[in-house]
């Protein structure tokens, strides 16, 4: 039900200045009050260290080091080519950009929600003119008549009794957080893919230098041996085996050719625009790449990892939803006025006896809506639940990333030492088998499967020390490196520790 009163005279503002005045109060008073759930943030749900004794003993050495959100990316990743790409992705990449724009997004909404806590005011200016016929007019003769009015109108406004509008701000915001929490996480994760790319480049480069070395050292031998077999020094058979073994190494070189191709491919995906890396006959040299890092505690990823913050600020939104959901069941008490001037002449618009002003409030409380507003509450609820599991789904996924990342720190350290070692093995034996050859002790044969084997464990330790590299990276991700700070320009949440009043609500 809504009553409105006009009033026409010198004395008009007086009494809607009141009520405004008592009604901004009210709202003041009401804002206090908030029908959410206190919030609490969930146990962790993973051990509180990681499955890993020298990760431990780390933790313990680390507990004073950095943590990986301390460490910048420049800082992290010390190869100058690496840190070019890297810049150069973050500028162009298009899903970052998409990521930032909808953190612009977020933040807009965030601006309505939190208007809709105060009052719209306009201006309003209005000219009727009607033309009432004789039956109608009460005298007898057709009337026409004018009106003029100009004044400032607020529209219809909510006093937030019961917190609904300020928990609909609330969510808002925590949304707003959560967008550019995720910004963070797709800015880590980039970096995380071209570093890997980039290892993975760097990979095949060595790769290839290797296979062309073979190449142009087996079709060495190729020639010698085919001079040999026309001299009838040696049997077909020990030519076509030298030959096999030269057409093997051509093969895998095309195909690193191709694997090359295909990741500069991806890698200028990545970046978001044409990158010129051209093959570098150099070892990769595994420390200039990047530096070790510490694994700290299973709790720092709650404050580190982006994808985790964002998690919670989900959860947070969905808490506050629950109050707005429960501020339903109560009456909703809104308000509409204007304050201005309206006169039938227009030359007496603006005189005193024009002045004119209408006051609104109104109430409403649905008695009957088959049972919609429980609906909605129960929806509500039901999200924040789905909000908790997210957030403890989203820790534990953290928990295994970083140690997958430790046990393949550890793990591939071993297998690139092992390799190291087969490769000084295997090159002594296809050494000792080209003496036995020569001195004919040997088959060729034996010659072919020991340079046959000597190649595949090279290329074998080559990506072995790429993956080496690569868990690093991972590492370093999965502990929420980078620093990036965050964009958002929203006050930060209330902590846990002062959560707001909650009467008791259906």
């Amino acid at each position: 039900m809504i009553r409105r009163f006009v009033h026409q005279g010198a004395n008009g503002p007086s009494a809607p200045a009141r009520a405004v005045l008592y009604a901004v109060l009210a709202a003041f008073l009401a804002g206090c009050v908030s029908l959410a759930p206190n919030y609490e943030q969930p146990p962790l749900p993973v051990p509180n260290t990681f499955p890993d004794a020298a990760a431990q003993q780390a933790q313990q050495a680390g507990a004073s080091a950095l943590s990986a959100t301390a460490i910048g990316w420049k800082d992290y990743f010390t190869d100058p080519t690496l840190q070019g790409l890297i810049a150069e992705a973050l500028e162009y990449n298009r899903d970052l950009q998409l990521a930032i724009q909808r953190v612009d997004e977020a933040r807009a909404m965030y601006g309505i929600r939190r208007a809709d806590q105060f009052p719209t005011l306009g201006v309003e200016a209005d000219l009727a003119r009607a033309r009432v016929p004789a039956d109608l007019s009460g005298v007898g003769r057709p009337m026409t008549a004018s009106q003029y009015q100009v004044g400032i109108g607020m529209a219809t406004w909510e006093l937030d009794f019961w917190g609904r509008v300020g928990s609909l701000k609330e969510a808002a915001l925590q949304n707003y957080l959560a967008t550019d929490a995720a910004r963070q996480a797709v800015t880590l994760t980039l970096v995380e893919q071209v570093a890997n790319s980039y290892l993975s480049l760097r990979d095949l480069d060595e790769r290839i230098m290797l296979a062309q070395q073979t190449i142009a050292s087996r079709e060495k031998s190729y020639r010698i041996f085919k001079r040999r077999y026309e001299v009838g020094a040696i049997s077909k058979l020990d030519l076509k085996q030298v030959e096999t073994l030269w057409r093997q190494a051509v093969a895998l070189g095309a195909q690193l050719q191709q694997e090359r191709a295909t990741r500069v491919n991806a890698l200028q995906l990545l970046v978001g625009k044409s990158v010129d890396l051209p093959h570098e006959d150099i070892r990769l040299d595994d420390a200039s790449v990047m530096s070790d890092l510490p694994p700290g505690l299973p709790s720092d990823l709650l404050t580190n990892r982006p994808d985790i913050v964002a998690a919670e600020y989900q959860l947070r939104a969905a808490n506050a939803n629950i109050g707005a959901a429960r501020a339903e069941f109560f009456p909703k008490i809104t308000l509409t006025g204007s304050f201005g001037t309206a006169s039938t002449q227009l030359s007496d618009l603006f005189t005193g006896p024009s002045r004119a002003w209408s006051f609104g409030p109104g109430i409403s409380l649905p008695i009957f809506d088959m049972g919609r507003r429980e609906s909605n509450l129960e929806v509500a609820k039901s999200q924040r639940d789905q909000a908790v599991t997210s957030y403890e789904r989203a820790v534990q996924s953290a928990f295994r990333d970083v140690a997958d990342a430790l046990a393949a720190r550890e793990w591939l350290a071993e297998q690139v030492d092992t390799l190291r070692a087969t490769e000084a093995a295997q090159a002594e034996r296809a050494r000792l088998a080209q003496l036995r050859y020569d001195h004919g002790a040997s088959p060729f044969l034996e010659v072919l499967d020991a340079q046959r084997d000597l190649l595949v464990v090279q290329q074998q330790l080559v990506e072995t020390r790429r993956a080496l590299l690569s868990s690093r990276v991972s590492l370093y991700a999965a502990l929420g490196g980078g620093g990036f700070a965050s964009s958002a320009q929203a006050p930060a949440p209330a902590p846990a520790s002062t959560p707001a009043a909650t009467p008791n609500t259906p």
